[in-house]
């Protein structure tokens, strides 16, 4: 990667005898916009606290522009963290809060006032210096705490699920919002989520995580339409997973029927994993697909029909803007393209995490 701003090198790091990470390696680009995907648990908030100096490796080194910050304290680097729980503080108001860091630095009331200014502009509260932050709502007090970060100048801007606590709407507004912020001051965000969804839509590039491994990194558009692995494919949006044979190149056995698909490189008659997307599945006429199958529940989604479809022990989910009824026996059909095939997982930190 060119032009790195921020490196980890074989970190690891312990929790009570539990290891969190092991040998964890992380590259950073400058003004890039980075996120931590994956389950509660798996090292994405630990991950941050290391960089941000609030948790020391067991071993291993975090480089800021090449150089050595690993036992520096969080004051000393040039990075900032906005956390879930705002922690604004409660006795000051809107101002008093943003400008809190540029006091310590002893920078000039005219500067802080100026800073404060430009703050407020780019979260779109203008007007709100004298408000007393416990008035707020959830998003104007994430706003005032991403402005507090900022009027401080990080190169590297720390997100741990900063929208969490939010409602859908509310988090919507300020994903969008955040993702204009990140252009207008051109500086490197780090941004930590569970939830895949905001991942995609906000991401220059992903990295996706499971038990402190690195499972993809990649693009929104790569992640989703070419997992890597099992876990991958279940974690990044709804999928079909099924166990399936690569008959030889170019033809995969799914129960039974032989698929055309476009993948080589597998062997021949070799157990594998087939990953489907629902939207790529297309009810047709009995008869007149692949496979057919019994339509054993339709829910309406407002954007699609979400349906399921029963042949022999396993249910196809299809995403679909024509509802079939239930009780019918109907074809199912895909294009080449959309078959993915993948490597059984070879280790457990590639098995595919359930919903519990």
């Amino acid at each position: 990667m060119s032009d790195v701003i921020l490196q980890m090198e074989h970190i690891d790091k312990s929790f009570d005898g539990k290891t969190i990470l092991k040998d964890f390696n992380l590259e950073i680009g400058r003004n890039e916009f980075v996120t931590l995907l994956g389950p509660s648990g798996c090292g994405k908030s630990t991950i941050l606290r290391i960089i941000g100096g609030f948790v020391n490796p067991d071993r291993g080194r975090v480089l800021f522009e090449g150089k050595d910050i690993t036992s520096l304290p969080p004051e000393k680097r040039n990075v900032n963290t906005v956390f879930q729980k705002y922690s604004l503080f409660p006795h000051m108001n809107v101002a008093q809060n943003i400008a809190f860091g540029l006091k310590l630095k002893k920078k000039s009331n005219d500067y802080i006032k100026d800073k404060i200014s430009y703050a407020l502009k780019l979260v779109n509260l203008e007007g709100y210096e004298k408000r007393d932050t416990r008035s707020l709502s959830g998003g104007q007090q994430q706003r005032v705490a991403i402005a507090r970060a900022i009027v401080n100048e990080p190169e590297v801007l720390l997100l741990d699920e900063p929208l969490g606590a939010l409602d859908l709407k509310l988090r919507h507004d300020m994903q969008r919002e955040l993702i204009k912020i990140k252009k207008e001051v051109g500086i490197t965000f780090l941004y930590v989520t569970h939830d895949q969804e905001e991942a995609l839509m906000m991401s220059d590039r992903i990295i996706v995580m499971n038990k402190g491994i690195i499972q993809q990194a990649g693009d929104s558009k790569s992640i989703y339409d070419e997992p890597q692995n099992a876990f991958v494919a279940d974690f990044i949006g709804e999928s079909n997973i099924i166990d399936a044979v690569m008959v030889r190149d170019l033809l995969v056995n799914i129960q039974g029927v032989d698929f055309p698909c476009v993948d080589t490189g597998f062997g021949e008659n070799n157990p594998v994993d087939v990953v489907i997307r629902p939207e790529d599945l297309e009810i047709v006429e009995m008869g007149q697909g692949y496979l057919d199958g019994l339509v054993i529940s339709v829910i309406f989604k407002g954007a699609y029909y979400e349906i399921k479809v029963r042949v022999d022990d396993y249910e196809w989910m299809i995403q679909s803007v024509n509802p079939a009824p239930v009780g019918e026996t109907v074809g199912l059909t895909i294009l080449p393209d959309n078959i993915q095939i993948m490597h059984k997982p070879v280790s457990a930190d590639e098995e595919v995490v359930r919903d519990e």
